[in-house]
């Protein structure tokens, strides 16, 4: 049942980065795992920054997956060829600032980064709602209040788990939990909160940047709705 399942590409792939280490499941429609593979990786601390490179997690994606396939091939005697479904997860929040030809602009801060002190304090008090240091907007404001150089050219702004299925399929989106770590999420409307949207770009206007947030924040996608398909370049 199990290599059938597998041969008709009646699967799901999850793959999850987490902070140590990058996993891979393969489960069938019971939802029980027919495989798993991993990888080890660390974050580095650069220029005062905790960071991982997108060369790492491209490494540490393929070399998961490949350690999967060959957990396929040691239990079913198959190549692992085609799944039906694949998912991503990985750590929250943090910043990754791509511009207009998806060039990223700074190294990605993760959520470790306890240095938007300042803009978070400024943006709790504004929304009147707790927005903690490792959140994706607090990361925003803090460059914003540094006066940094790469904000004029910022184009679009993800996680990391949103900057991996872009890649995969092309699509700018988030569910909606990974969403309500880069920003307030209002409940009735599924996606960001309009209210503190507005008061975020009142409280930047003076700074002559070229976008609006709405501009640059992935789009949000309820769960389950469908998110995209593998491209050729995926």
């Amino acid at each position: 049942m199990s290599y059938e399942t597998i041969e008709q590409g009646l699967t799901s792939l999850g793959i999850e980065l987490g902070s140590t280490r990058i996993k891979a499941v393969l489960i069938g429609p019971d939802n029980l795992p027919l495989a798993t593979g991993g990888h080890d990786w660390e974050n580095q601390f650069v220029d005062r920054v905790w960071t991982y490179s997108l060369e790492e997690v491209w490494d540490g994606v393929q070399a998961s997956y490949a350690s999967l396939a060959r957990d396929v091939r040691d239990r079913y005697g198959i190549t692992l060829e085609r799944v039906g479904a694949i998912g991503v997860s990985a750590m929250m929040h943090g910043y990754l600032a791509f511009d207009a030809e998806d060039r990223l602009l700074v190294p990605f801060r993760t959520w470790r980064n306890t240095t938007t002190g300042e803009a978070a304090d400024e943006l709790s008090a504004l929304f009147g709602h707790n927005i903690p240091q490792r959140w994706s907007i607090a990361h925003l404001h803090q460059a914003i209040r540094n006066g940094e150089e790469h904000l004029a050219s910022l184009a679009h702004m993800t996680t990391l788990a949103g900057y991996v299925h872009w890649r995969l399929t092309g699509n700018k989106v988030l569910g909606v939990g990974d969403a309500s770590g880069m920003f307030p999420v209002d409940i009735t409307t599924g996606t960001y909160d309009a209210t503190m949207r507005g008061q975020f770009d009142d409280l930047i206007r003076d700074r002559g940047l070229p976008w609006k947030l709405a501009d640059i924040l992935p789009r949000v996608l309820p769960a389950g709705e469908p998110a995209g398909e593998l491209t050729q370049a995926g």
